[in-house]
């Protein structure tokens, strides 16, 4: 003890003080942080105390990393300051300067880290990166959410705290005092330059992730050293880090899981899989189809919830076709866009949506154009967030949003119209009300019927999101919570099906109304299923209620609806028609952007990044995951073809149309 007492009473005397106290100070607060998220999750932890230390033993080193990361500036600095000028005015502007800069961001990290884990259950990642993108909408987001002004000056009441803080101890005193020599200097700086430059190559996010419960996983982890992986990650090759089968392999056992009992192949070549679905007395109803933000299937009556949340919406159930047993592709919005108008599996990375060279894939558009349906994208933000209004537009919708000056790329030739200022009630950072939104939607459903001629709608609402406010003396709920948002949407889409039963062009159309994805991803698995259970029905189809119960993927909604329609169309999608699959082929692909899965028949299959395969078997009652050791074959075969195929489909261009 004696010598490294002695070690620290020297550092403490020594030109780098303020350095040492800091990122002591840092690698503090982080642990307590580490210690307070596990105690705000602690129904989701395995309580396996070898796990709970590695993790906190992790997470120090990944502390320190991310400390010397914050000091690395300031520790070459005092390394080549000349000696005749330490304290002088110039060395304390500098110190002064940048200490504050790195004790602000500090402190915004830490405290931004837990209304992050609040909404996703997780440390920074690839989503804190694409929020850094859009800055007009997070930014009203932020500010509509919570109080920006207290959270300032609160940052800068604990800035001017350290600093007394270590003013108090003698730091300051040290650094502007201790003359040192450039070979003492050396000494103490050195050691820390190498530090930071050995763990920074040595230290991966992904050695973290040596369990399966999530909690422990991000646990380990450090909230900005999380940031920085994810924007050098944003983008994976599945080719390059997931697991693989000889490619012919992998087209072969895919369309032996495509091909459905009212198709045949429109070509034997081997990595085609463009199918002939054959059809009868064809029907063509206008179609609206309505993704609900956030709708996770817990707030229903159906599933349980007494809350009388969705009074609408349960009722809409008895005159529908309900999906019970449906999930999610994802954990964002635009994999559920992604999942409802291409039908794929959630490839690795980005969403299709958010990548380049999106345009003119095939998509639901191609098979309604085949109909001579017009498709609308119809949004009440602006739909450059995201990219959305590029990949819509790209596939020939026309867009319909809150324009805000952001131009369509200039290879998109569709119409866009603006919602103006006199048809807007209630507004707030993420766009209209949703009430305004489905008024937008009317409006250009009677200009079609008046034109006569069939539309396509996908309509993105953004009630049910922070800060969860809407129009006033709507609902029997205070505003700024989940829960009232909730109702207020439920409220929006009953007041919408009311004033559209009002139209000649209500009894031809159809509703398809979804989820994007669910309220929360959070859980104690990476990839915890029940969270992405979300609802759908078909509503308006027939008078006859129907619940399907089988399992039921959200990439297949689309075409089991042109199955009911009775339509004769060409396909490339990876969606089936669940009532043309032999029963127990029922399957849901879910992913959260770099591990990806396949449930099906009480199993599931998961791919990671780093290559590996494991399966669970899942309980009916809360899909809990419990590891299986004997891995069935054909399903692993199964969901690496589908998740190989997709990838390798769109990075060569054969999602496109010819």
């Amino acid at each position: 003890m004696k010598p490294l007492k002695k070690i620290f009473s020297t550092i403490k005397r020594s030109r780098f003080s303020v350095l040492y106290a800091t990122l002591g100070l840092y690698v503090a607060l982080s642990s307590l942080t580490r210690m307070i998220l596990l105690i705000w999750s602690v129904k989701d932890v395995d309580f396996n105390l070898l796990h709970i230390t590695k993790a906190f033993l992790l997470g120090f080193v990944f502390d320190l990393t991310t400390g010397l990361s914050f000091l690395l500036l300031y520790a070459i600095y005092l390394l080549l300051f000349p000696k005749r000028w330490i304290g002088s005015l110039a060395d304390k502007v500098f110190t002064y300067f940048y200490l504050s800069i790195v004790f602000f961001l500090i402190y915004f990290g830490l405290i931004a880290e837990f209304p992050f884990w609040d909404e996703f259950g997780v440390r920074f990642n690839f989503i804190a990166i694409d929020y850094l993108i859009y800055t007009y909408e997070v930014v009203s987001n932020i500010n509509q959410s919570y109080p920006i002004p207290l959270i300032i000056l609160l940052l800068v009441v604990l800035v001017a705290l350290t600093f007394l803080l270590l003013y108090k101890v003698g730091a300051f005193k040290n650094a502007f005092s201790q003359k040192s020599s450039i070979y003492k200097r050396i000494a103490y700086g050195f050691p820390l330059l190498l530090s930071c430059w050995g763990l920074l190559v040595i230290m991966k996010n992904e050695q973290a992730e040596f369990s399966n419960n999530l909690v422990i996983n991000e646990l380990g982890k450090n909230g900005v050293f999380s940031l920085f992986a994810a924007f050098r990650s944003n983008e994976l090759d599945y080719a390059t880090f997931y697991p693989k089968i000889d490619k012919k392999e992998a087209y072969n056992v895919l369309k032996k899981t495509l091909l459905q009992q009212n198709q045949s192949y429109v070509s034997s070549k081997w990595d085609n899989i463009g199918r002939l679905t054959k059809g009868n007395k064809e029907q063509y109803p206008n179609i609206v189809l309505v993704a609900i933000e956030s709708f996770s299937g817990d707030f229903l009556k159906a599933f349980g919830n007494a809350g009388n949340l969705t009074p609408k919406y349960d009722s809409l159930i008895n005159h529908s076709v309900f999906f019970s047993n449906l999930y999610a592709t994802g954990t964002r919005t635009v994999r559920g866009m992604e999942a409802l108008t291409l039908g794929v599996p959630p490839t690795p990375g980005n969403s299709i949506v958010r990548r380049p060279d999106n345009d003119h894939i095939f998509s639901i558009a191609t098979i309604l154009k085949q109909k001579n349906y017009h498709p609308f994208f119809i949004y009440g933000g602006d739909g450059y967030f995201d990219n959305m209004n590029d990949f819509f537009g790209g596939q020939g919708f026309d867009i319909i949003d809150r324009n805000r000056g952001n131009p369509l790329s200039d290879r998109i030739t569709v119409k866009r119209y603006n919602i103006p200022d006199s048809e807007v009630s209630f507004e707030n950072a993420w766009g209209v009300c949703d009430e305004d939104l489905y008024k937008q939607a009317i409006k250009y459903a009677d200009r079609n019927h008046a034109e006569n001629s069939p539309f396509f709608q996908f309509i993105m609402t953004t009630s049910n999101h922070k800060p969860y406010t809407f129009p006033n003396g709507k609902i029997d709920l205070p505003q700024g919570n989940r829960e009232a948002a909730v109702k207020y949407t439920d409220y929006a889409l009953g007041r919408f099906i009311d004033i559209a039963k009002t139209k000649p062009w209500f009894k031809n159309t159809v509703f398809l109304i979804v989820a994007d994805h669910c309220a929360s991803s959070a859980g104690k698995w990476e990839i915890d299923i029940a969270k992405h259970h979300i609802p759908a029905i078909i509503y308006n189809l027939s008078d006859e209620a129907k619940v399907i119960n089988r399992l039921t993927s959200q990439i297949d909604l689309l075409p089991t609806l042109f199955g009911y329609l009775n339509w004769s169309y060409n396909t490339d999608l990876y969606g089936l028609d669940i009532n043309q699959m032999p029963n127990g082929e029922g399957r849901a692909f879910i992913g959260n952007y770099r591990t990806l899965g396949m449930l099906k028949g009480g199993l599931f299959t998961q791919l990671d990044d780093r290559g590996r395969v494991k399966q669970f078997s899942v309980s009916k009652k809360g899909r809990a995951l419990n590891d299986v050791k004997d891995q069935n074959n054909q399903m692993v075969l199964e969901t690496i073809s589908n998740y190989q195929t997709a990838s390798e489909r769109y990075k060569n261009g054969k999602m496109k149309v010819n």
